[in-house]
């Protein structure tokens, strides 16, 4: 089965549905027009470079600029968890946690599975590392991003139970037990909802294009189960270290809560 190319005129066709939204939406005066548009575009462009980039890295498959624009995906990617938060942490804690606990288990994960389960040759085959990490990553941060803005927004709004529960004795840990377990819980959410929805609601996206590219359906199948344990564990550890490194955060060595290392919402 040969693939059907698609050229600029069906994209362009496709992206009259994205302009008929932000009409319709500026109609209605949701206010989300201008995001709308610029979020497809930015999807457009970014795409259209990953596409020359990955041709050219499949060409060499060098290691190092393989290692080099792993590291570039996943700055990107902690720069996004940071913007996405509401009341984010100061400094380079805005930036460091989300990053710190998205390398620890994407990349972790993401080298047991090239190394152990699938063993291409060499392991860091670009035609598996690349799109395996950048899956991880992707649903990493969305997990790590709604974890923490959760977290930040129930300490800000429980502070008076938070310093009520310090006062009685209780740790830092204890204090703030509560609403870490309800931020990871947030955080596990749309992961665990697309296990639940795949193959009964939803054909998930890797099967999606591998049935498009020809391959058995089966083969396709053993991928994507794959990849749904893998995205699952990797946005639930990294979800833990985050919301338990920005937990601990929030307080001092005194186990005084902190709430000034947060900058405030945006008015």
């Amino acid at each position: 089965m040969s693939i059907i190319s698609l050229g600029p005129a069906q994209l362009a066709l496709a992206s009259i549905l994205v302009i008929s939204l932000a009409v319709i939406s500026t109609l209605q005066q949701l206010g989300i027009a201008k995001r709308l548009l610029v979020a497809a575009a930015r999807t457009a462009i970014q795409l259209t470079m990953v596409g020359f980039i990955l041709k050219a890295l499949f060409e060499t498959s060098d290691l190092t600029w393989i290692t080099l624009v792993a590291f570039i995906m996943l700055a990107i990617a902690g720069r996004e968890v940071m913007f996405r938060q509401e009341r984010r942490f100061s400094g380079v804690w805005g930036f460091g946690i989300g990053t710190t606990s998205m390398f620890l288990s994407s990349f972790f994960i993401t080298l047991l599975a090239l190394n152990f389960i699938i063993n291409p040759s060499p392991w860091y085959t670009p035609q598996y590392a690349i799109p395996m990490l950048g899956m991880m990553l992707g649903n990493t941060m969305n997990s790590i991003s709604l974890g923490l803005d959760k977290l930040t927004h129930e300490a800000w709004r429980e502070k008076g139970t938070i310093e009520a529960r310090l006062v009685m004795g209780h740790s830092w840990q204890e204090a703030i037990l509560p609403f870490r377990k309800a931020a990871l819980r947030t955080s596990m959410i749309p992961t665990i909802n697309a296990m639940a929805a795949a193959g009964l609601v939803s054909l998930p996206g890797m099967m999606t294009g591998q049935i498009l590219a020809g391959n058995p359906p089966q083969t396709a199948v053993q991928y994507q189960i794959l990849i749904m344990f893998m995205v699952t564990a990797g946005a639930g550890f990294g979800a833990m270290l985050a919301t338990w490194l920005g937990a601990k955060r929030l307080f001092d060595e005194r186990h005084r809560l902190r709430l000034d290392r947060l900058h405030p919402p945006p008015s």
